[in-house]
């Protein structure tokens, strides 16, 4: 077992200390995380919310705790060189690396059309996501999911995989860097739908960027966020790409490059008001 001193959400934390590691400090990411209230009973004068983790004060207690691992599961800061410095650092990133390396890697996994995705257990670095690989777990990508779900399906694997590169440390293996991708939180620009693409590949973003911070696009003079929408062949061959038609049927469908999307579930960026398909249909009809 091993003196570990751990930085992100409460439920690793708890977990690794049920596992029987000694955590000498707990650096909680979060004012509000799900456990906090457990996770301080638990480590009592140990646990700081939210510390600042590049303060020469921070770095010097971590040090003199002597721990023998630095851990991080979630953690949304960098770590210093310096804090890196004091003990073998691993981290968990959930995507398979060098792919998609960054913040939001659940929104490149669906933008860009990945069939599977996963978790990577890494040496930390002072560059995010750059570290030596120890571990893989693969999982294959539903194409209903949207980024909230696929991160939530990623959860379980990456708090399993924690636990076990802690308690045994593989061979670190250098990532590829002539494999490597980038997935920095989308632009403004990104999530305005263009309508001279594919159904597909709207349909994608669409489900890339649910249920926040969503791609827009304008219906009825409203800027709609889209929620929900299905790739479709059922609209007049007249429509233009980002020609709007309400169907007999009351979806409304709107004409992409190829074929067009219906467009079920959104929301009114304008009052946040929620709109399923029959809400927008009465947008397009007003």
């Amino acid at each position: 077992m091993s003196r570990i001193a751990y930085f992100g959400m409460p439920l690793g934390a708890l977990l690794l200390e049920r596992d029987g590691h000694e955590l000498v400090y707990v650096a909680i990411s979060r004012d509000e995380a799900l456990g906090l209230r457990r996770a301080k009973k638990t480590f009592g004068a140990r646990l700081f919310v939210r510390p600042e983790v590049s303060s020469p004060a921070t770095i010097k207690r971590i040090a003199s705790l002597a721990p023998e691992l630095i851990v991080s599961w979630f953690w949304t800061k960098r770590l210093p060189k310096e804090l890196l410095a004091i003990a073998p650092a691993i981290g968990v990133h959930p995507s398979l690396l060098p792919r998609h390396r960054g913040p939001d890697p659940y929104f490149w996994a669906i933008d860009s059309g990945d069939e599977a995705t996963g978790v990577t257990a890494h040496m930390l670095e002072p560059e995010y996501d750059t570290g030596a690989i120890l571990r893989q777990v693969p999982l294959r990508i539903d194409p209903t999911w949207n980024s909230w779900t696929l991160a939530k399906k990623l959860d379980r694997p990456s708090l399993t995989l924690l636990r076990e590169v802690v308690k045994k440390l593989p061979a670190p293996q250098p990532q590829d860097e002539s494999k490597a991708t980038e997935a920095p939180a989308p632009a403004e620009d990104l999530l305005e739908i263009r309508w001279s693409q594919s159904a597909e590949a709207i349909a994608r973003r669409v489900r890339a960027a649910a249920p926040w911070p969503g791609a827009f696009t304008e219906i009825g003079g409203e800027t709609v966020v889209l929620l929900e929408v299905k790739p479709t062949r059922d609209f007049p061959r007249a429509l233009e790409p980002g020609e709007a038609f309400l169907r007999e049927d009351g979806i409304v469908v709107v004409r992409a490059k190829d074929h067009a999307l219906e467009l079920h579930f959104g929301r009114n960026e304008r009052d946040d008001a929620l709109l399923d398909a029959a809400g927008i249909a009465r947008l397009l009809s007003a």
